[in-house]
């Protein structure tokens, strides 16, 4: 019956673009990663950061200069 509310075109359309968007999220983090020097243990606040810049509320290089700034914190401690 669900498919009758929302329709089949619909429902392959969201879909479509939720793969799409996963997919952007996931080569974005993976960037996040490279740039961070495949240091492990950062997944989730890669995933977390990629996940903001593409629904577009964190542009790519503000968030990616707060990646170096933590990185130098980091670095320091």
């Amino acid at each position: 019956m669900a498919d009758k509310l929302t329709g089949p075109s619909t429902t392959k359309t969201e879909q479509g673009s939720l793969e799409l968007s996963e997919e952007l999220i996931r080569v974005r983090a993976y960037h996040l990663y490279e740039k961070r020097g495949c240091e492990h243990g950062h997944d989730l606040d890669d995933w977390f950061q990629a996940e903001a810049e593409v629904a577009g509320k964190k542009p790519a290089a503000t968030a990616e200069s707060e990646v170096t700034k933590g990185k130098s914190k980091a670095t320091a401690a």
